[in-house]
């Protein structure tokens, strides 16, 4: 499990602006501007819009979103924390996310882990799906302790609810190790389908391996392979490398040394070098 997963904040920010968190009704002059890369007009709108609402959510949030991007002004990713805190401390869960998550490792704020579980357990009780699966990934942490297993599955589950594919995947990987639940592959297997429903490559990688042995699935090659594949042209190295083993000797699909040979240097230059797969596909080559 990773802690902290790396955070999109245009993702986020625009996922916000379609929900219109904090916004008035339309038309929405700000977003509108935003939209059309008029950012000087869209601070322009934004800053009018908190003259009149000093806690206006939403501008707030796209005025840190303009400071963070460097757009319509110098970019400075400390200024749009601030900004994303003030637009936190008055509701605003995207923006409690962001802040927490920047908060938590120290990235554009200063790091301070209390502070960051605060806000990101504010988030958290609005629903926010990124929030509470960092949250379960916090409870396994757990300060260096033993792992909160009984908390974590229960912020992974609340966010698997809310379709957030780390969660599921999160879910996954539990079941399939035992770790904190029964060991379970078919229970796995269902999270991990949910999370590959959410585009998760490694996820992908994970159900490949079930359907390639029959484990809590039906025993499917031919699928495990297509997932393998769809993992690895999103560029996943482990996936690159797992195909690359496939294609090499002819297990689940046809045998075809070339590509092989192709995925393994793709997962060579991601850093994934693999010994025994350099010499399988040497030695083919001799021959």
């Amino acid at each position: 499990m990773r802690l902290a997963r790396a955070v999109s904040l245009s993702i986020v920010l625009a996922a916000a602006a379609a929900r219109g968190e904090g916004a008035p009704p339309a038309p929405d002059l700000a977003f509108g501007a935003y939209q059309r890369g008029d950012y000087i007009a869209a601070m322009g709108e934004a800053n009018k819009r908190l003259a009149a609402d000093p806690k206006d959510i939403a501008a707030l949030t796209l005025i840190g979103r303009l400071h963070l991007d460097g757009a319509g002004v110098a970019r400075d990713p400390a200024e749009a924390m601030r900004w994303f805190r003030r637009a936190a401390d008055f509701g605003g869960k995207d923006a409690a996310y962001l802040f927490g998550a920047a908060t938590l490792t120290g990235r554009d704020t200063p790091k301070d882990r209390p502070r960051a579980r605060f806000y990101l357990e504010r988030a958290a009780a609005q629903n926010h799906p990124a929030a509470l699966n960092l949250l379960g990934e916090l409870a396994l942490e757990n300060d260096g302790g033993a792992p909160d297993f009984a908390r974590a599955i229960g912020f992974f589950r609340r966010a698997a609810a809310l379709d957030d594919a780390d969660a599921a995947y999160a879910l996954g990987l539990l079941f399939k190790s035992g770790r904190g639940v029964g060991q379970d592959a078919k229970e796995a297997a269902q999270w991990l389908r949910r999370a590959v429903a959410g585009g998760h490559s490694a996820a992908m990688v994970e159900l490949a391996i079930l359907e390639f042995n029959g484990a809590g699935v039906a025993r499917d090659r031919a699928g495990a392979v297509a997932l393998l594949r769809r993992a690895a042209e999103a560029g996943n190295a482990v996936a690159e490398n797992r195909l690359a083993r496939l294609l090499a000797e002819g297990l689940g699909v046809d045998k075809n040394l070339a590509e092989a040979a192709r995925w393994n240097n793709r997962a060579r230059a991601a850093g994934l070098v693999d010994d025994k797969l350099d010499a399988l596909l040497s030695a083919s080559a001799v021959k």
